[in-house]
C-alpha cells in the first residue's frame, strides 16, 4: 500500500466549526484505529493529541507493550496505529446527541480514509457507535464493557476489539488487552486476498 500522507496530526486536514478541537493523530496507513469519545473524557485539550490525559497513560502503555505504539507520551510515536475521537471538539460539558451527530461526518470520513483493519473503540459510547455503524453485532450485543473488554468481534470489513475505559481499569485489564492485541497480530487479522492473479502483470491486488 502506498502512503497517502506522512502527516501525523490531522493528516486529512479536518476543520470542524468549533473554536478548539483535537484532531486524529497517528499513521494514516494504520492497521489499528483507536476510537475514543471526546477530549473531555480521554484528553488532548492541552496537548492536541488524543488519549493524553492521566487515565489514558495506562492505555498508551498497553499499546506500547502490544507493539501498537513505539513510545508513550504527549506525542506518542506511532506504529501502524491511528488515534481519534467520535467528537473532536473541545467542550466544557458532555456534547449533546445532536452535536455528536454533527461530528459524525468528520469521524466517518477519517475512518474510511484510514481504512484500518482493526477498530479499537474505547469506552461504552465509542463501542456502541462502532458496533451499530460498522458491524451487524449491535442488535445482539449488550454494551457491557467488563465482558466486551479485549474481545475480538467481526465487523463489515473490520475486526473490532472493544476496550473498557482506562479510567475504570482494574487488576488484569491492561494485561488482558495486551495479550489480546499480541495474539491478534499473530494471526491473519488483515484478512486480505490477492486478486492480482486474475489481472495482467505481476502486481498484487489485495482486497478485504
Amino acid at each position: 500500500m502506498k502512503n497517502v500522507t506522512d502527516r501525523t496530526s490531522n493528516p486529512f486536514g479536518m476543520r470542524p466549526s468549533c473554536a478548539e478541537f483535537v484532531p486524529g493523530y497517528g499513521d494514516a496507513n494504520a492497521h489499528f484505529h483507536v476510537v475514543g469519545d471526546h477530549p473531555g473524557v480521554h484528553g488532548g485539550d492541552d496537548t492536541g493529541v488524543p488519549f493524553t490525559n492521566e487515565a489514558s497513560r495506562k492505555l498508551q502503555q498497553a499499546f506500547v507493550d502490544a507493539e501498537l505504539l513505539r513510545s508513550a507520551g504527549d506525542e506518542p510515536e506511532v506504529e501502524r496505529t491511528f488515534l481519534s475521537y467520535l467528537h473532536m471538539c473541545v467542550a466544557e460539558t458532555t456534547p449533546t446527541q445532536a452535536e455528536y451527530d454533527d461530528m459524525e461526518r468528520f469521524f466517518d470520513a477519517e475512518l474510511r480514509a484510514i481504512a484500518a483493519h482493526v477498530l479499537v473503540p474505547v469506552g461504552a459510547r465509542a463501542t456502541k457507535h462502532v458496533l451499530e455503524t460498522y458491524t451487524a453485532q449491535a442488535w445482539k450485543t449488550e454494551i457491557d464493557m467488563e465482558n466486551l473488554h479485549a474481545t475480538e468481534m467481526r465487523g463489515s470489513g473490520w475486526l473490532v476489539v472493544p476496550v473498557k475505559d482506562p479510567a475504570e481499569w482494574e487488576g488484569g485489564d491492561a494485561d488482558r488487552l495486551v495479550e489480546a492485541l499480541l495474539t491478534l497480530q499473530s494471526t491473519d487479522y488483515r484478512r486480505e486476498t490477492d486478486l492480482g492473479r486474475f489481472l495482467p502483470g505481476d502486481e498484487p491486488y489485495l482486497v478485504r
